[in-house]
């Protein structure tokens, strides 16, 4: 991690190659290519440069703070349902996306043990990976990076925080159900030289009709609904669990969420104006889990389970596991499934090839009829 980043120099750097892309696009840049832009630009993104980002306090520099840094019981948790994954589809390879500094996949390969031949980590971030090498060095060889799936992938795939990174479209209606017209929400330099919003006419729309007077403000998932597409079509036998924030269909585009979900994050701060500070905050969006599903149900998989993330990882034994930590620890891990805290707000879906089967973290609880 290199915390002498000059902040000042990184974002003039970013807005200057997005405001080419801009140029070269008419002027008008779609807000998914925007984001994608801001935070996987190699060298110059918030998810490829080498400012801090995962921590449990502002002090260190971080933006924000995901589980597996939360508590280890989370990785040991997860584990439990990863090994069960395993031992269903007869493979013993675990792939991870995203994986940050390296914590989660920490976690699991102790728990797991040699039960993992191989665990491979398939991040965009060159800063990250350097972190997560020095994080896993241990492991040796056990551990290996790739820039993209191989062909065929036989194994557990394993995402947690993953999809709410994937580039969104932002769609607004102006005026209610009855006569609004939507637009597709671009980026364009202002008159000034900042970024600013401006709207085109589109033709597209969320899937379902949003009924109510006012104007709305949402988001597609086309680029993370082609990620679930990519993952059935290489995976030839195992699973994938990913962990998230987000709702079903029905709560995702209901008429009080006229706003959408995009926020910002930054020194554990949440704002919304993804156009200032560019390269220096991530960028992020709830996931339409329905979406999720039906990608992955059209691409050939199976939806195994869908829950929040409490009764996923009670279900995986964490509250009995929680008995033999210390209090620290256990205070810890309790955020984990508080619902005030993310046990509500995080979901939890997991996804497989052949016939449907019940994973441990669905006994109780399973959500799938909710989709």
């Amino acid at each position: 991690m290199n915390t002498s980043i000059d902040s000042s120099s990184l974002t003039t750097a970013l807005k200057q190659h997005i405001e080419e892309a801009i140029r070269a696009a008419g002027g008008w840049l779609a807000f998914d290519r925007f984001m994608e832009l801001a935070l996987y630009t190699p060298g110059l993104g918030y998810y490829a440069n080498g400012t801090a980002k995962f921590g449990t306090m502002p002090q260190s520099g971080s933006d924000f703070v995901t589980a597996p840094e939360l508590s280890p019981l989370f990785g040991w948790a997860l584990a439990q349902q990863v090994r069960e994954a395993l031992d269903a589809s007869g493979t013993e390879e675990v792939w991870e996306f995203g994986a940050g500094t390296g914590a989660l996949a920490k976690q699991l390969l102790e728990a797991l043990g040699s039960r993992v031949k191989r665990y491979t980590i398939v991040d965009l971030s060159g800063s990250l990976r350097a972190r997560q090498q020095q994080t896993l060095e241990k492991f040796g060889d056990q551990v290996a990076w790739a820039d993209q799936l191989p062909d065929n992938l036989h194994g557990v795939i394993v995402g947690n925080e993953v999809l709410d990174a994937m580039p969104v479209k932002l769609v607004f209606r102006k005026g209610g159900e009855q006569d609004g017209v939507w637009s597709e929400r671009g980026v364009v330099i202002a008159a000034d030289g900042s970024f600013a919003f401006d709207d085109r006419p589109t033709e597209l729309r969320p899937p379902v009709e949003v009924p109510g007077p006012q104007d709305y403000l949402t988001e597609l998932q086309p680029q993370g609904e082609a990620f679930i597409r990519t993952i059935a079509d290489r995976l030839k036998q195992g699973a994938a669990i990913f962990i998230d924030y987000g709702f079903p269909e029905t709560e995702f585009f209901h008429p009080q969420r006229h706003m959408g979900t995009l926020v910002c994050h930054r020194a554990h701060m949440v704002d919304f104006d993804p156009l200032v500070d560019v390269g220096l905050k991530d960028i992020t969006a709830h996931v339409n889990f329905t979406g999720t599903a039906l990608a992955a149900q059209d691409a050939g998989l199976q939806v195994l389970g869908y829950t929040n993330q409490a009764h996923f990882l009670l279900n995986c034994g964490i509250a009995k596991e929680m008995e033999t930590r210390e209090q620290k620890q256990r205070s810890q891990a309790a955020k984990l499934v508080m619902e005030h805290e993310m046990g509500e707000l995080f979901k939890v879906i997991m996804l497989g090839v052949g016939e449907p089967w019940i994973p441990m973290g669905f006994s109780h609880g399973d959500r799938t009829h909710r989709l």
